[in-house]
């Protein structure tokens, strides 16, 4: 004679090998979102220093042209001035002049 109980039994049972797999199943899925998101965040990370270094590289890029015409004007004003002094002597070329005293004493 059957009963339904052996089957409920049978049910349970079943239930009890499946277990292990869906706990399993569920684990590798946490298992795999933590790593997606790891990888996500990596990869975010990744990208915010690229962008740094581009900025920073073009900041360096325009101090170096600052500086190189800085350093164009400033020859551009040797050459002028030694070009003045060529023409023009200058105060070291020239003798110390010595104004008398109205005492009439000469400083030496």
């Amino acid at each position: 004679m059957r009963t339904g109980f052996t089957r409920a039994i049978t049910l349970a049972r079943t239930l009890e090998r499946k277990m292990p797999v869906r706990v399993l199943i569920a684990v590798l899925i946490v298992l795999f979102v933590c790593l997606l998101v790891a990888a996500v965040d990596r990869a975010i990370k990744t990208a915010k220093r690229n962008r740094r270094r581009l900025d920073a590289t073009r900041r360096l890029a325009a101090a170096a042209a600052k500086g190189e015409a800085q350093h164009r004007r400033r020859k551009a004003a040797e050459q002028v001035s030694g070009a003045l002094t060529s023409v023009m002597p200058t105060i070291h070329d020239v003798d110390t002049r010595h104004v008398d005293e109205p005492g009439g004493n000469t400083p030496t």
